[in-house]
């Protein structure tokens, strides 16, 4: 199989070097330094318990460069999905499939806005990587993959699913993704913006009671908003779930955190914006995300960290 990979950071960079044994695998980016590093040294994985493994990955900046592909894995942030679904548009084949394991919701509709239905598939993954320095990742810890599929999408969905398998990434399939989806943005409600805006590991907020509460009533706050469009969590306590996530993973640097460490745009608008949107649509309140949202667009554009003191902790869910 032929897989693009569009995205050369950590994620991106980490099911390269999980698929590139079994694939023919290249990955595109515009991250110079990143490209640089990999053409130059390779890919340097640091395992979960603390090895470190060198592979090679083929990368490029230029689309033209890539051989049309059957998969097109899309492991960009959300506020750069339109320019993947072009990207992505370029590189695959006519009958080839764009896959989003990204976070936060909108980025399927982005993507078939571009490539139609038949052609894009939603996943979502509990895999997780740290960028640590160009051409070098932590992978912070395994976790199940779940791809949806549908009549059109099933045999070549299914297919992503054995190599992701056979590369061992743990993947099912299912055949609706809402409530994982909406599961793994409660959880990233609660930890992504609040590590992001106090500069913690996720570790933190399991053990500082303040951020706990935070935490948990964001997650819960978002779970009620699914619940009203109809959409049940895989699991009973979205703030429990998220403080246990917060425990698993207490040495990882959220995604969020990273990005804001590095000065790029983060995923807010996506996770928290969404929530809030979804929030107004179906007149449920959302004051914690609402709250979440403004601190971390006001963190971008003036790079201060707050205190967890500024955060409400008290609302009736």
């Amino acid at each position: 199989m032929k897989v693009g990979i569009i995205g050369v950071g950590a994620m991106g960079c980490l099911f390269g070097a999980f698929l590139s044994p079994l694939a023919e695998v290249t990955l595109l980016g515009h991250w110079p330094e990143q490209l640089a590093a990999l053409a130059r040294d390779g890919l340097t994985l640091v395992g979960p318990d603390g090895r470190a493994t060198r592979r090679a990955l083929a990368a490029t900046h230029t689309p033209s460069s890539i051989p049309p592909v059957d998969l097109a894995l899309i492991l960009v942030k959300s506020h750069q999905t339109n320019r993947a679904a072009l990207l992505a548009q370029q590189i695959l084949k006519p009958d080839g499939l764009a896959l989003t394991l990204q976070n936060g919701l909108g980025n399927l509709e982005k993507l078939t806005a571009v490539l139609t239905p038949q052609n894009v598939a939603l996943g979502v993954t509990a895999q997780g990587a740290t960028m640590l320095e160009p051409g070098q990742i932590r992978h912070a810890g395994h976790g199940p993959t779940h791809l949806a599929f549908t009549v059109q999408t099933r045999e070549r969905v299914m297919a992503a699913a054995a190599l992701f398998n056979q590369a061992g990434l743990q993947t099912d399939l299912v055949e609706n993704v809402d409530s994982l989806v909406w599961g793994k943005l409660s959880i990233n409600t609660g930890i992504n913006p609040l590590t992001a805006l106090l500069g913690v590991r996720n570790g933190f907020l399991a053990e500082n009671e303040a951020a706990k509460r935070v935490m948990m009533t964001a997650a819960r706050e978002t779970a009620v908003v699914a619940q009203t469009i109809g959409i049940a969590l895989p699991y009973p306590d979205a703030g429990k779930r998220a403080l246990e996530v917060a425990q698993a993973t207490a040495a990882n640097r959220s995604s969020m955190l990273q990005d804001v460490l590095r000065g790029a745009p983060t995923e807010i608008e996506a996770i928290c914006g969404a929530v809030v949107r979804n929030g107004r649509r179906t007149n449920i309140p959302t004051p914690i995300n609402e709250k979440l949202l403004k601190l971390v667009k006001a963190l971008e554009e003036n790079d201060q960290r707050l205190m967890i003191e500024d955060l409400p902790t008290h609302f009736n869910l």
